[in-house]
């Protein structure tokens, strides 16, 4: 009986052996699956990474433009042909109907004022020359008058011709400054900005101005 207990129990314990051999085996041959896994993933996120830095420095570099010094004679010289045309070029659309309002306005009153004198000068000279069948008969009968409403509209007429060539001279102005400005360097390496530090001793807000220059 004593025999049969002792052979009993080796076996157990040999059983258990076996058990322990083979799950210390299966974990064995697991281990090394998740490392693999895990340096998959870590491959992936560092060519994520590269692709997505090769991409903003891409985008960097597109976004840099040449400085064409010839672009602001082409605007001016595309204003003196036509009018609007160099706001054309440098883009600034909505500038057109302004141009054109502008100068519209001084040639219409130019036409009217330079019509309306017409008018009083030729009624003057056929009362000089002794007729009376004038346009103005019974409304004004003083050649005086005739001869101020001459001067009135002849005076608004040279007015209305200068306005006209300041507003022709000022759009040529606008498409020379304009082209200037587009290429005007607005970057962070050459900035001026304002800032508000806080004294820590007093708590005061103090104003100031920081100027950054890199080369």
């Amino acid at each position: 009986m004593g025999n049969r207990i002792i052979i009993a129990i080796c076996f157990l314990c040999f059983a258990c052996q076996i058990s322990w051999s083979q799950e210390e085996k299966e974990e064995t041959k697991k281990v090394p699956k998740k490392e693999k896994v895990t340096e998959e993933k870590v491959t992936e996120e560092t060519k994520k990474e590269e692709s997505v830095l090769k991409v903003e420095n891409a985008v960097v570099v597109k976004e840099k433009k040449g400085i064409d010094p010839l672009s602001p004679s082409k605007a001016a010289f595309y204003s003196a042909i036509l009018p609007g045309l160099g706001q054309a070029y440098n883009k600034k659309y909505w500038k057109i109907p302004i141009v054109y309002a502008a100068m519209g306005t001084g040639i219409y009153f130019y036409i009217s004022n330079n019509k309306n004198y017409n008018r009083y000068r030729s009624a003057y000279k056929r009362r000089l020359a002794g007729f009376m069948d004038d346009e103005f008969q019974g409304i004004v009968a003083d050649n005086n008058a005739l001869i101020d409403a001459q001067e009135f509209y002849q005076r608004n007429r040279d007015l209305s011709l200068l306005l006209t060539v300041v507003a022709y001279v000022l759009n040529i102005v606008d498409a020379n400054v304009d082209a200037h400005l587009l290429q005007f360097n607005v970057s962070d390496d050459l900035s001026l900005r304002p800032h508000i530090d806080q004294n820590e001793i007093d708590f005061n807000r103090n104003l100031g101005l920081t100027l950054n220059f890199k080369f």
